[in-house]
């Protein structure tokens, strides 16, 4: 995409659109933009079962308002498209292991969807950014020196990957087609509070707080990049205000560990054997490693993460499922129940 000069929105625009704020990053980007701006904060969200209106209580005044809605529904998107100033899309079907179970509502919503935003978008000339994800690079050898950059070639391997990587590919042909002003984020692996129990993290810790053995696929050297979720909504924001429009950025905090040490380390911190987990048979497909090179965004935008200790984060992390058990109680014997039905 061609590079343009930073632009097309301030704080001192008030109003702002984020799809799939009722899901795991889009609330606590949603909390963190209430929290650091004075900003309005529309939200727009299907509530499937990934997303949970529980993890926006608490801000329910003059400066937030929830919508139920598909990202699909054309005449709803370009309607509260036209009332705000910009559109931050984080909604998206993002879970591999369903991506491999049934394809199509991948398609619908991360392809159909994001053409539906970026074209009320386009038509009213508001600034976007798209929330992507490292998996659109596909995977590294364990012992490769590289990591993943901005010119990084796309190798998806997954129904989940292949249609963020095309929703990637539908944003840029409109940068350069049509003009829209938009940025675009691929970020590594997240994790923090209201995180759905199905994700990795999330089960392990629900998992070892329910007295039951963690789980881990294959052999459990499988490496990712984590990054506290907060961390991600910082990024974001500083992208938003100065990022240069029609540029890719890489969110990242140096994060790399293997499957099986972060479920050692969670073992750790609730005090019992670091080998108390059982392996599974592992996943089809399962990528090897990912790894972000962030260098782009933190010598341009000044950007750096607030949780460089991975454990420490953790530790955070695992305290808050501690303290709520009442926001992801009713997900957990319905995930479990799942995942017993594929043998896992």
């Amino acid at each position: 995409m061609p590079a343009k000069a930073a632009g097309g929105y301030s704080r001192a625009m008030q109003r702002i659109l984020v799809t799939g704020g009722a899901g795991f990053i889009g609330c606590n980007f949603v909390h963190y933009i209430m929290e650091h701006t004075t900003q309005h904060v529309t939200v727009l969200d299907k509530l499937t079962y990934a997303g949970n209106v529980e993890s926006l209580s608490g801000l329910q005044s003059e400066r937030f308002t929830f919508i139920k809605g598909d990202i699909c529904d054309a005449v709803l998107v370009d309607e509260l498209t036209e009332s705000v100033h910009a559109v931050v899309h984080f909604a998206a079907e993002s879970h591999n292991d369903n991506s491999l179970e049934d394809p199509r509502p991948f398609l619908e919503t991360n392809l159909a969807g994001t053409f539906t935003l970026i074209e009320a978008a386009r038509r009213h000339g508001k600034r976007f950014h798209h929330i992507s994800t490292d998996e659109v690079y596909g995977d590294l050898a364990l012992d490769d020196p590289h990591r993943f950059t901005e010119n990084s070639v796309y190798r998806p391997t997954s129904p989940y990957s292949a249609t963020k990587a095309g929703s990637d590919m539908l944003v840029r042909a409109w940068v350069r087609s049509f003009g829209l002003k938009a940025t675009i984020s691929n970020c590594s692996n997240n994790y923090g509070p209201y995180q759905h129990v199905e994700k990795f993290i999330p089960r392990q810790i629900t998992n070892i707080l329910d007295g039951n053995r963690p789980h881990l696929y294959g052999n459990g050297r499988n490496v990712r990049d984590w990054i506290h979720v907060q961390d991600h909504s910082s990024a974001v924001l500083a992208i938003l205000e100065g990022g240069r429009l029609g540029e890719t950025y890489l969110i990242g905090a140096d994060g790399e560990r293997s499957n099986r040490e972060v479920v050692e380390m969670l073992l750790s911190l609730a005090g019992q054997p670091r080998d108390a987990y059982d392996l599974v048979t592992d996943r089809p497909g399962h990528d090897l490693r990912y790894a972000i090179d962030s260098s782009k965004l933190r010598r341009e935008l000044g950007w750096s993460p607030r949780f460089p200790d991975f454990e420490a984060g953790l530790a955070d992390t695992v305290q808050w499922y501690r303290d709520n058990e009442h926001w992801w109680r009713p997900q957990k014997a319905a995930t479990e129940s799942k995942y017993a039905g594929q043998g896992h």
